[in-house]
């Protein structure tokens, strides 16, 4: 008999199907999560509060996820360091620290009133863990103890630039921001610079496979894609100057789209990409782009489906939902784009002020940049319908003052994880 009521209950209650959060923007590098048996709606005061760790350091590193791991790089003193929790030890509310290893020199320079420290978020393949500083160091390090493997410092080594319109240094601007993606062997890198705009490294080794040296755009503040159009396996890098598409194999460029004329402000959002399209947005004004990538015998075309400003979003991060994207557009609000057409589904002005957002179940987490409130939304295609909404319980005190709260949210295993800095809140969003 209990039996029989147990199997009742089970198919009953929602079970929990868990997805690790590897690398930026999740496992598939879009920001949606698999992840099943979450809270359709939040009690009036938010979900409840599990633990707080206020050791993470200084920068908008976003958070990784593997396992009973958490793993993200933050600023401590002059120096920024990877930090792997024990998410199975909870001690006076707080996980305890597995390790710290250190990557390489605070970023910072004088008059920068934005930001400082890191803001790529770590890359988890297996036991091991790659890591990129503000400065261009790029480590990598063992997942059990943090043990260092290798290390390169692009700029001396690589020759690596960052485009610095906007702000900052000269070849270094907001810093190195763009996050590693592994490939088979093969770590991918955005160096940016003459030697080539995109790289292959040897993941184990750290060893220069091949750089694109066809392209010499100085890298933006985004992050390589893996696609696949015309059969063809390939790495799709968006820059000041437009979007490029290399072949995997051995990083020819196969399209290239001159954007005329280029970006003219800090590019931050990666692109998304679906079926045969790219889609790409940039804040301050410059707004939306789709591009359709054909092949045709051995060559690929790129075109532009439209061009718009309907979606322009900056320091967020837009997501796709079916045939729809989902996102803040500067101007206008939180927005529902269609994405074939680039029409506005809808759009809400005053509910939320701009935010960066992650998906999970069918529901958007829209985290906003001035005051911590997180929204949850239904993915609806019709209009605004909010599930529930909160605010941190405190805000961080040693921000830039004109930074925001800029680190996306992340959804794994039945876990929400807000970062604002140094602090880190971790959130049960698991249906009972």
């Amino acid at each position: 008999m209990r039996q029989i009521v147990l199997l009742m209950l089970g198919m009953l209650v929602p079970v929990l199907q868990a997805e690790d959060w590897p690398q930026y923007r999740g496992p598939r590098r879009d920001d949606v999560s698999r992840e099943t048996g979450l809270l359709a709606s939040w009690p009036p005061n938010g979900p409840p509060l599990v633990w707080t760790f206020k050791q993470l350091g200084l920068g908008y590193s976003g958070i990784a996820v593997v396992g009973e791991r958490l793993y993200s790089i933050g600023a401590r003193g002059e120096a920024e360091f990877v930090i792997a929790l024990n998410l199975k030890s909870v001690q006076d509310g707080a996980p305890q620290e597995a390790w710290a290893t250190n990557v390489g020199p605070l970023f910072d320079f004088k008059g920068n009133n934005w930001s400082a420290g890191p803001s790529s978020t770590p890359t988890i393949d297996g036991e091991l863990l790659y890591a990129l500083g503000g400065k261009g160091d790029l480590v990598c390090v063992q997942t059990s103890d943090g043990r260092e493997r290798w290390r390169k410092n692009l700029p001396t080594e690589l020759e690596a630039q960052v485009n610095p319109i906007g702000g900052g240094p000269k070849g270094l601007g907001w810093g190195f921001t763009w996050s590693p993606m592994i490939d088979g062997e093969q770590l991918v890198c955005v160096p940016g610079g003459p030697k080539g705009t995109v790289a292959a490294l040897h993941k184990a080794t750290g060893e220069v496979l091949w750089r694109s040296t066809e392209v010499t755009d100085q890298a933006a503040y985004t992050s390589p894609l893996l696609a696949e159009f015309g059969g063809v396996r390939q790495y799709v890098v968006l820059t000041n100057q437009g979007v490029i598409g290399v072949a995997a194999k051995d990083g020819t460029v196969l399209w290239n789209y001159r954007r005329k004329p280029p970006f003219g402000t800090e590019v931050v959002n990666s692109p998304i990409i679906h079926n045969d399209f790219v889609f790409v947005t940039v804040g301050a004004g410059q707004g939306c782009e789709l591009l359709k990538v054909s092949r045709k015998g051995d060559a690929f075309a790129v075109e532009s489906v439209y061009a718009n400003k309907n979606m322009a979003n900056h320091h967020g991060n837009v997501a796709r939902v079916g045939e729809h994207i989902f996102g803040f557009s500067e101007g206008r609000g939180f927005v529902c784009q269609t994405l074939a057409t680039g029409e506005i589904a809808w759009m809400e002005r005053s509910k939320i002020r701009p935010c960066s957002l992650t998906v999970a179940e069918g529901r958007i987490y829209a985290f906003s940049e001035d005051n911590g409130t997180v929204v949850l939304l239904e993915t609806s295609t019709t209009g605004w319908a909010q599930a529930g909404s909160f605010r941190l319980p405190h805000l961080a005190t040693s921000r830039k003052p004109s930074g925001r709260l800029w680190t996306p949210p992340v959804v794994s295993h039945g876990r929400l994880y807000l970062r604002d800095q140094e602090l880190l809140f971790c959130f049960d969003v698991k249906t009972p």
